[in-house]
C-alpha cells in the first residue's frame, strides 16, 4: 500500500531556483500568535475586567529603539472581550514581567509593592538609628559582618574553582601544582614572615643579663637597634659600674717600696753572673 503522505517533490530537469523571486516582506512586520493575558486588567473605555490567563489571538511586533541590555523587547495587540477596543502591552525584562502600555490599566503591580516596603523599611532604620545610637552601633557591625561573609565566601569560591582546575587539566606536572599552592598561602607566609621580623627586631632591642648581685635574678636592658653590639658594662647603671670598679681596686695588691728605718731607699743589686 502506498503511503497517503507524499514527502518527496517533483522537479523537472529545467528547474532554475534562480528563477523564483524572494519575497520581502517589512523589517519588523507583525505576526499572529496566540497567548493569555499575562496579569488581571481592566478596560480603559468601557471598564471591563480582563484576568490573568484568558485567552486572546494577538499580534507580535519588535519594539524599535528599546531593549533591556540587548535584551529585545516585544509589543502585543489585543482587543478587549467588551467593546473591541485595543490593548497594547510589552514585555519587561527589567522585572521580569508584562508592563501595561496603552489601552488598559493593570490591577496589581507586584515590583511597586516590594519599592514601597523596601521604602518603607529603609525610612524605619533610618529613624531607629536616629534615636537610638546603639542600634546604629549594631546595624553598622552587621553590615561589616556580612560584608566580611561576603568576601569569606568569595575566596573560598575562588579556591575551590582553582583546586578544580588543577584537579581537572591533567597537563600540569607536580611542581605546577605546589607552585599554585603556594600562591594560594602567599599571604599567609607573608603575615608569618612579618610576625618573625618583628621577633628578631624585639629580640635585638630588649637583651636580658644574669644580676650582678648573685642569684638567678634577671635584668632586661633595652638598647638601640643598630649594627654596633655594645659591651655588657656600658649597658649597666651607674651604680653597677661604680660598685663593679670597687671591687677591682680592692682586689688589686698595691706594690710596696723598699725603705730602711730613716726613710732611705734601699736598692738591692742583683748578683753578678759567675764566671764559667
Amino acid at each position: 500500500m502506498a503511503e497517503r503522505k507524499v514527502l518527496n517533490k517533483y522537479f523537472p530537469p529545467d528547474f532554475d531556483p534562480d528563477l523564483i523571486g524572494r519575497r520581502k516582506g517589512t523589517k519588523n512586520s507583525q505576526q499572529v500568535v496566540r497567548l493569555m493575558a499575562p496579569f488581571s486588567m481592566r478596560c480603559n473605555t468601557c471598564g471591563e475586567y480582563i484576568y490573568k490567563g484568558k485567552k486572546f489571538n494577538a499580534r507580535k511586533e519588535t519594539v524599535d529603539g528599546e531593549d533591556y541590555y540587548g535584551i529585545k523587547i516585544f509589543r502585543f495587540y489585543i482587543k478587549c472581550t467588551l467593546c473591541s477596543a485595543e490593548i497594547t502591552f510589552k514585555t519587561d525584562p527589567k522585572n521580569t514581567d508584562y508592563a501595561a502600555e496603552h489601552g488598559a490599566s493593570r490591577n496589581f503591580e507586584p515590583w511597586r509593592e516590594e519599592e514601597a516596603v523596601e521604602e518603607e523599611d529603609r525610612l524605619a532604620k533610618l529613624e531607629a538609628e536616629e534615636n537610638n545610637p546603639m542600634k546604629a552601633l549594631e546595624n553598622r557591625t552587621a553590615d561589616s559582618k556580612r560584608e566580611m561573609d561576603v568576601l569569606d565566601a568569595l575566596q573560598d569560591i575562588r579556591a575551590r574553582n582553582a583546586r578544580n582546575e588543577r584537579v581537572g587539566n591533567s597537563s600540569i606536572d607536580l611542581l605546577a601544582r605546589m607552585e599554585m599552592e603556594e600562591i594560594e598561602t602567599a599571604e599567609d607566609l607573608e603575615r608569618k614572615k612579618l610576625e618573625e621580623e618583628d621577633e628578631k627586631l624585639v629580640r635585638q632591642v630588649f637583651s636580658k643579663i644574669p644580676d650582678s648581685g648573685g642569684g638567678d635574678a634577671v635584668i632586661t636592658v633595652k638598647r638601640k637597634a643598630d649594627d654596633i653590639e655594645p659591651t655588657v658594662e656600658s649597658l649597666l647603671p651607674d651604680s653597677a659600674k661604680a660598685l663593679i670598679s670597687s671591687k677591682a681596686q680592692m682586689m688589686k695588691k698595691p706594690k710596696l717600696e723598699a725603705k730602711n728605718k730613716l726613710g732611705i731607699k734601699v736598692v738591692k743589686k742583683k748578683p753578678a753572673a759567675k764566671a764559667a
